[in-house]
């Protein structure tokens, strides 16, 4: 298959795991998705792990640390910029934070984390020298991305204003119901109806993994020590999908086409 060497500005462009035990997710994911992985040094006893698919970059992972304590393991989602600082100025002016500025990650790109006026976080990368995942789409790769919070209509108001992306239900549905996002012409995440979110969750994104079979994943997944927190099930026509969290307690969906 190719290797995307592009992304658009406005969308999601790397997926990337905090975890508390990053050997095991290592085995986790290599056993569930198939990868393979390199590991890269970031400091004394600290490193990088890319998650490869047949030779293409397809997440990565890093063991958090002090500077995240009381955080969840957890799944991060970087949006591609063409400005990162011009775009963290303008998520500021919109209501939102950037606890820690926009910084430069060596000469691979510059980056900053974003927490949305309703609190879930996201990334932003201006790319240098790495653009993103090299695939996306496929079996075992990132395909898409929700959004849960209580306050749907802010979340809205803020995304459209700080990407320009259009946000609208279904065709025939109203606000209430599963919101659709558009970068452009192309669909790449969704916010959650009320109705799927579950108490005391605090508002963030989650992404989803293509599977040829999302109930034999699920299974596989269960059977290596996840949490399944939504039991596989049907999402529109043709479409079906299942919520866990890996055995470090990170939330992931997957999701398969059904002919």
């Amino acid at each position: 298959m190719a290797q995307i060497d592009k992304h658009a500005a406005g969308t999601f462009c790397w997926v990337e795991l905090g975890t508390t035990d990053q050997d095991a997710a290592k085995r986790f994911y290599g056993s569930l998705f198939g990868w393979s992985f390199a590991d890269y040094p970031m400091g004394p006893g600290e490193f990088y792990t890319m998650f490869q698919l047949d030779g293409r970059t397809a997440a990565a992972a890093y063991k958090m640390g002090d500077r995240e304590a009381g955080v969840p393991p957890h799944w991060n989602l970087y949006v591609c910029v063409e400005d990162a600082d011009a775009v963290a100025a303008r998520a500021l002016e919109l209501g939102g934070k950037v606890p820690a500025g926009v910084f430069d990650v060596y000469t691979n790109g510059r980056m900053a984390v974003i927490i949305d006026p309703t609190g879930a976080a996201f990334c932003l990368w201006q790319p240098k020298q790495t653009q993103g995942v090299g695939v996306m789409g496929e079996n075992n790769s990132y395909v898409w991305a929700d959004l849960s919070t209580e306050d749907r209509l802010g979340a809205k108001k803020f995304y459209e204003g700080l990407f320009g992306w259009k946000i609208t239900p279904g065709h025939g549905k109203d606000e209430s119901t599963y919101l659709h996002i558009m970068a452009g012409e192309k669909g790449i995440a969704g916010i959650q109806p009320a109705v799927m979110r579950k108490p005391g969750v605090p508002p963030h994104w989650m992404p989803y993994f293509m599977a040829a079979d999302a109930d034999a994943s699920t299974k596989k997944a269960q059977e290596l020590g996840a949490a399944v927190y939504a039991a596989p099930m049907m999402a529109g026509e043709g479409l079906r999908f299942s919520i866990l969290a890996d055995p470090q307690g990170a939330v992931l969906a997957l999701f398969s086409s059904v002919k």
